[in-house]
C-alpha cells in the first residue's frame, strides 16, 4: 500500500515520457490519478498505522490527511487537464504569449512531470525520517519547476528560475536544520544513538540539547517556510502561480504549500515533545501574522487576478501558522482550514484558467462581464472568492472562526486584532476584484474568442471543489472531524 502510493504515479510519470499517442498519454494521466485516489481512500480503511522501509515511510494520521488533500486536487486537475490540453492544441490563449513557438508542444514532459510531482508529494506525506523528508521536499521542487515553464515564455522562464533559486536557498537552510538536529542528539549525552526517525526523536525528545534543537527548528521554519510561502520568504510564489498553467497553479497552491507546512509541523511535534512547544508556537505566530498582514497589503494593489490568488495563498499560509501557533482549538481549526483552503483555492485557479483562455489577459479591469460571457465560470469565480475570503456558509468561515476563538480564549488580543485586520483587508481587496470581473458594466471579450463558452470539462472540476467547500461549511463528516482533531493534537491542538 505505502509503496504503491509513490510508485504508481512515479511509474505513470516515466511512461508518459515515452512516445505515446496524445490520447493514450491523457488516459494515462487520468487513470493514474484515479488509481492513486482509490489507494488513498483504501488507506482510510486501515485500522492501524502502516509502515515500510524500516519505518522510514508510514501512513499516520497527518500523512493520511495531507495525502487525501493532494490526491483529491490532483484528480480534479487531471480531469480539467483533458479539456485544457485539448484547448491548448487549438491555440486559444497563445497570442498573448508573445515570442513563443508552439510548433512542438512539450505535452509528454508536462504530463510526465505532473505525475512525478504527485509521487514526490506523496513521499513528503509518508516520510517519517527528517532526512528523507528533506529529499522529498526538494524533489517536489525539481518535478514542478518544468511545469511552471510549460508555456516557454520569457516570463514563465523567469518565474521558474526564481522558484528554483529561492526554494533552493530555503531547502539549504532546512538541510542545515537537519544537521543542527543531529548535533542535538549527540550533544545531549544520551548514551545511545538517536536517529532522525520522527518516532525515535519523539521518544527521546527530553534528552535532546535545547539550544541546538531550537536552532534546528528556526532553520527548518525559515527553510521550509520559504517553500510554504510565508513572508518575507514568499517572493517566488506570486510569479510562479501567475505564470504557470492554471491547473499547475491549483496544485502549487492547494497541495505543494501544504507539503512544506507538513514538514514544519513534523519538526514542531519534536519541539513540543521536548517541552519547548511554546517556543515553536511563538515563532509560528510571528511569521503567520507577518504573512497575513504583508499579503493583505499587497492584495490591495493587485491588477492581475492570478497574482491576486497567489497573494491570497500567502495570507492563508499565515492563517495556518497562526492557528498552530495559538494551539488548542485554533490548531484544530488550522487543520480544517488546510482542507478548506486547498479545495477553494484550487477551484479558483481552475476557473482562472477558463477566464484566461477566453479573455487572453490576466488584467482584472480587462475581464469585465463574466456573468454575460462565461456565466458558469463567473458564478464559480464569485462563489470561490466568497469562500476564500471566509464568508458563511463556506467551510473557511468555520475554520477561521475556530482560529479566532483560540485567540480570544487565550486572551491574545493583539493577535486577534492583527488577525481580524488582515482578514478584513483581504476581504475588501478580493471582493472588489470579483465584483468588477463578474458584474462589470460591459463584456470585453476579444472578438477572436467571443464565441468561446464554458464546457463541461472546464467547469466540472472547479464546480465539485467549490461544492466541497460549501459542504464542509454546512456539515463536516465524522471521520474527517475525528481526523483533524487527532492531527491537531500532534502539534498542540485540542481533542
Amino acid at each position: 500500500m505505502i509503496w504503491a502510493l509513490i510508485l504508481v504515479p512515479a511509474t505513470g510519470g516515466i511512461l508518459a515520457f515515452l512516445p505515446l499517442a496524445v490520447r493514450w498519454r491523457r488516459v494515462l494521466l487520468v487513470a493514474t490519478a484515479a488509481l492513486h485516489f482509490a489507494l488513498v481512500l483504501a488507506s482510510w480503511q486501515v485500522p492501524a498505522a502502516l509502515s515500510a522501509a524500516d519505518g522510514w515511510l508510514a501512513i499516520d494520521d497527518a500523512a493520511l490527511l495531507f495525502l487525501t488533500i493532494s490526491s483529491t486536487l490532483f484528480l480534479a486537475a487531471a480531469l480539467y487537464a483533458i479539456g485544457y490540453l485539448s484547448t491548448d492544441t487549438k491555440k486559444p490563449i497563445r497570442d498573448y504569449l508573445e515570442g513563443f513557438d508552439f510548433g512542438n508542444r512539450p505535452e509528454g514532459i508536462f504530463i510526465g512531470c505532473l505525475l512525478l510531482f504527485l509521487a514526490t508529494m506523496s513521499a513528503v506525506a509518508l516520510a517519517q525520517h527528517l532526512g528523507l523528508l528533506w529529499v522529498a521536499v526538494e524533489a517536489t521542487t525539481l518535478t514542478s519547476a518544468p511545469l511552471i515553464y510549460y508555456h516557454r515564455h520569457h516570463r514563465s522562464l523567469s518565474a521558474a528560475w526564481k522558484y528554483l533559486l529561492i526554494c533552493s536557498v530555503g531547502i539549504s537552510l532546512a538541510m542545515l536544520g537537519n544537521f543542527f538536529l543531529a548535533v542535538s542528539t549527540t550533544a545531549a549525552g544520551a548514551g545511545k544513538e538517536i536517529t532522525l526517525l520522527i518516532p525515535v526523536l519523539l521518544d527521546h525528545a527530553s534528552v535532546l540539547s535545547p539550544t541546538w534543537l531550537k536552532a534546528a527548528f528556526l532553520l527548518m521554519l525559515v527553510g521550509y517556510g520559504t517553500k510554504m510561502g510565508l513572508a518575507p520568504m514568499h517572493t517566488w510564489l506570486p510569479d510562479a502561480h501567475s505564470e504557470a498553467p492554471s491547473l499547475v497553479s491549483a496544485l502549487l497552491s492547494g497541495a505543494l504549500l501544504n507539503c512544506a507546512f507538513l514538514a514544519v509541523l513534523r519538526m514542531q511535534s519534536v519541539l513540543a515533545a521536548a517541552g519547548m512547544g511554546g517556543f515553536g508556537r511563538s515563532m509560528l505566530l510571528l511569521f503567520g501574522l507577518l504573512s497575513m498582514l504583508w499579503a493583505a497589503m499587497l492584495l490591495i494593489a493587485q491588477s492581475d487576478y492570478k497574482r491576486l490568488l497567489a497573494y491570497s495563498s500567502v495570507e492563508h499560509m499565515g492563517v495556518l501558522a497562526v492557528g498552530v501557533g495559538l494551539g488548542g482549538v485554533a490548531a484544530t481549526g488550522a487543520m480544517l482550514h488546510a482542507v478548506n483552503h486547498s479545495l477553494a483555492k484550487a477551484g479558483l485557479f481552475l476557473v482562472a484558467g477558463n477566464i484566461l483562455a477566453a479573455y487572453r489577459t490576466k488584467d482584472i479591469l480587462s475581464t469585465w462581464g463574466l456573468r454575460h460571457t462565461l456565466p458558469f465560470s463567473g458564478f464559480l469565480w464569485l462563489a470561490g472568492i466568497l469562500a476564500v475570503v471566509g464568508s458563511p456558509p463556506f467551510g473557511l468561515f468555520t475554520s477561521e472562526l475556530m482560529i479566532l476563538k483560540g485567540a480570544v480564549d487565550t486572551e491574545r488580543w493583539a493577535v486577534a486584532a492583527g488577525y481580524l485586520a488582515a482578514l478584513g483587508i483581504a476581504f475588501g481587496a478580493m471582493m472588489w476584484a470579483a465584483l468588477q470581473m463578474v458584474y462589470g458594466s460591459a463584456p470585453r471579450m476579444p472578438k477572436e474568442t467571443e464565441q468561446k463558452r464554458d464546457t463541461f470539462l472546464s467547469v466540472a472540476a472547479p464546480g465539485l471543489l467549490t461544492a466541497g467547500v460549501l459542504l464542509l461549511g454546512l456539515w463536516i463528516p465524522g471521520p474527517l472531524e475525528e481526523m483533524v482533531q487527532r492531527v491537531a493534537a500532534l502539534w498542540g491542538g485540542a481533542l
